[in-house]
């Protein structure tokens, strides 16, 4: 439970959004956008950390937990999830720029509202958790098969095979009513994934949600799978999360990031895909550093470790030097602090 939270409704061309908010107005503004099949609540454990010192947002996507769930693959393309976005920020942050997080799909709708023209001026800065940009993601699929690599290229997608059944006529339907239920779930995300669960997580419209949610995947993969579009590059600072144990994305899928997002600050978290519920602490830590640097226009720029990239990565960078106990450890540890570490 979210304490001081203020639950509030907001219809929207006849669409109905679930919102819940906490912490000071006054202070900056950070939006969390839940993915696939979760709710807002997914977020509480991060909001709760940072509501002393931010205005904490989070609200239920078309499809989920308390906003409407329109019929059809047709209501959930990304321009319908823009506008909503846009309606939210309308009402709870009328002419401010917000910090913008997003999980799984919420962070595949950020990747694109961070690099659209249309959120100049309302997004101040972007952190993907667990979720590649759609394009990206199709492409790094692709890419093995064009060389000729099948191996490879299963290896990638093997993490994915759950979008067939829901692209698959009758598919969410058979897998959230009859494979699955908010039980079933609710262990698999506590024994497979290790994910803390309580009477809020997973959901108790979950197999609902399951299934509409699954028009995310109807409505937007099979047109980026059959002419994958480059994104432009990103209009914000941008911060990506990714989960070292995440079972469902391939970590190739986020190869390109560098390339739309320039300064990337990329970080990686030990556990499961659900890394704001099992790192509560540390996904909030990082979440709320990069929005007050985004704030004051300091933003530090990332890098990414790079294989053979040279000793000249060391500069700035943290250096654990362990298990020396003749001298050697001093020894290295001056070195590398002669390179910058």
């Amino acid at each position: 439970m979210l304490e001081g939270a203020v639950q509030q409704t907001i219809v929207r061309d006849g669409i109905r959004l679930a919102i819940v908010s906490a912490g000071d107005p006054a202070d900056a503004t950070i939006v969390f956008v839940h993915g696939y099949p979760d709710t807002k609540e997914v977020w509480h454990p991060v909001m709760q950390r940072l509501a002393a010192e931010f205005r904490v947002i989070a609200y239920d996507v078309r499809g989920a937990g308390a906003s409407s769930a329109p019929r059809g693959p047709q209501a959930y393309g990304f321009a319908a999830l823009g506008a909503d976005l846009r309606s939210v920020l309308d009402a709870v942050a009328p002419g401010r720029p917000v910090h913008l997080v997003g999980h799984d799909w919420g962070a595949i709708q950020g990747w694109e509202f961070a690099t659209a023209a249309a959120f100049d001026g309302r997004l101040a800065s972007f952190t993907a958790l667990a979720g590649p940009a759609l394009g990206h993601a199709v492409t790094a699929s692709r890419e093995p098969l064009r060389h000729g690599h099948v191996l490879a290229a299963l290896g990638r997608l093997r993490r994915s095979w759950y979008i067939l059944p829901l692209l698959t006529p009758g598919g969410p339907t058979v897998v959230w009513r009859v494979l699955l239920d908010r039980a079933r779930w609710r262990q698999a995300l506590q024994w497979v994934e290790r994910v803390p669960v309580d009477d809020e997580f997973p959901a108790a419209t979950v197999v609902a949600d399951g299934r509409h949610g699954a028009n995310l995947y109807r409505r937007n993969l099979p047109p980026r799978a059959l002419a994958a579009v480059g994104l432009p590059h990103a209009r914000v600072p941008v911060q990506l999360i990714v989960p070292s144990g995440d079972r469902f994305i391939s970590d190739s899928y986020y190869e390109a990031a560098e390339r739309i997002a320039p300064g990337l600050r990329r970080r990686t978290v030990a556990g499961s895909h659900w890394a704001q519920r099992a790192r509560p602490a540390l996904t909030a830590h990082w979440i709320g550093e990069f929005a007050r640097e985004a704030t004051a226009g300091q933003v530090r720029p990332g890098r990414r470790w790079r294989r053979g990239g040279g000793l000249e990565q060391l500069q700035g960078r943290l250096a654990l030097v362990t298990g020396a106990g003749s001298g050697i450890g001093r020894a290295a540890a001056v070195a590398l602090a002669q390179r910058g570490a």
